[in-house]
C-alpha cells in the first residue's frame, strides 16, 4: 500500500534478475523495485522533474485514463514538490467514483484534483506557473531518466562481459523504448499494447523524426483491444508469477511476454534478452479483481 509522506525520493540502479520462464532464460531489469511509491517507467520518465528545481512552477496538469499509472506517479511527484495536481480524464465510472480503488484512489489521497475533458478540448498549461505533461509521460524530458536506465544496462553488460544483448519491453506511447534505443547500441525490441504498429510508429515520430533511430517493433501474436480482458493474458500472468516469483503488470506485460515468446519461436532469436519490468503494479488491484470476477467466479 502506498505511503503518503514524501521527504526525499532517489532513483537508484535497479537490480537485474536471472529468470527461467517456459524453459527460456531471461534477464529482468527490476524497475518495479526502484521505490515503493515512484517506480517503473513513469519514474524514469519523470526523473528529470524529480532531480531539478522549478521555482516558477506551482501546478502540474495532465490527462489520461482514470486508472493511469502516470496519474498516480504524477500525484507522488506533485506531493513531493508541493505542487497542485490537476488531472483531466474523459469519465469516471459511477462504481469507481463511489468506491475509489487502485491508482485513482491513491492519487486522490495525494490531493489530485479531477476534471473532465470536453470533446475537442485542448489540455495545456495556461500560465508560466503551470507545467503540462502529456498523456502517459510522452515528453522530451523523459530522455533524462532513460539515459540513466540505458547507462545501467550498459554497465551491467560490461560487468558481465555479455557480448550481444537485446532489450525488450512492451509499449503504450513508446516513449521508453524510443529513448532507450537512442542511448543504447543494443537493439531495442518493443510491441504495441495500445493500438497497432502504425499507431506506435506515429507516437515515435511525435518525439523523433529520424526513423533510423527508432526501436524495432514486433507484432503481437493476435490483436488485443487495450484494457479488455483476455483469458490467455490472465493465464500467462499467473504462469509468470508461479515460475519466476515476480508479479508483473496485468495490462501490458501479458501482451509483452506473449509477443516475445512468439517472436523467439518464429525468428530463432538466440541473443540474451533483458526484459524491462516497468512497474504498474498498483493498477493490478483493479485489473486482478476484474479477471477473477470473469474467469474465477
Amino acid at each position: 500500500m502506498p505511503f503518503f509522506i514524501y521527504t526525499m525520493i532517489k532513483i537508484y540502479n535497479s537490480p537485474i534478475q536471472k529468470i527461467t520462464f517456459n524453459n527460456h532464460q531471461f534477464l529482468v531489469k527490476r524497475d518495479d523495485l526502484l521505490h515503493k511509491d515512484f517506480s517503473g517507467n513513469k519514474a524514469r520518465k519523470f526523473h528529470y522533474f524529480l532531480d531539478n528545481d522549478f521555482p516558477q512552477i506551482d501546478t502540474v496538469i495532465s490527462y489520461g485514463s482514470n486508472q493511469s499509472n502516470a496519474m498516480y506517479s504524477l500525484s507522488v511527484l506533485a506531493k513531493l514538490k508541493g505542487w497542485r495536481f490537476i488531472y483531466y480524464t474523459d469519465h469516471i465510472p459511477s462504481y469507481l467514483e463511489q468506491n475509489p480503488q487502485g491508482n485513482y484512489k491513491y492519487a486522490l489521497e495525494n490531493d489530485m484534483e479531477i476534471r473532465f475533458k470536453d470533446e475537442g478540448e485542448e489540455i495545456r498549461a495556461q500560465s508560466k506557473n503551470e507545467l503540462y505533461i502529456s498523456e502517459g509521460g510522452s515528453i522530451i524530458e523523459a530522455q533524462y531518466g532513460l539515459e540513466v536506465l540505458a547507462n545501467e544496462i550498459r554497465e551491467y553488460q560490461s560487468l558481465k562481459s555479455i557480448r550481444d544483448l537485446k532489450v525488450f519491453l512492451p509499449s503504450g506511447t513508446g516513449t521508453t523504448a524510443l529513448y532507450l534505443q537512442k542511448y543504447l547500441d543494443n537493439e531495442v525490441l518493443t510491441c504495441p499494447c495500445v493500438g497497432d504498429s502504425e499507431y506506435l510508429k506515429k507516437q515515435f515520430l511525435e518525439l523523433e523524426n529520424d526513423e533510423s533511430t527508432h526501436p524495432t517493433i514486433i507484432k503481437p501474436p493476435r490483436k488485443f483491444h487495450f484494457g479488455k480482458l483476455y483469458k490467455e493474458n490472465f493465464e500467462i500472468w499467473k504462469e509468470l508469477k508461479e515460475q519466476t516469483n515476480i508479479e508483473f503488470d496485468l495490462l501490458y506485460d501479458p501482451i509483452g511476454w506473449q509477443t516475445l515468446l512468439d517472436h523467439m519461436q518464429t525468428s530463432s532469436l538466440t541473443y540474451p534478452i533483458i526484459y524491462i519490468h516497468q512497474g504498474g503494479l498498483i493498477g493490478n488491484e483493479t485489473m486482478l479483481a476484474r479477471y477473477v470476477r470473469k474467469y474465477e467466479k
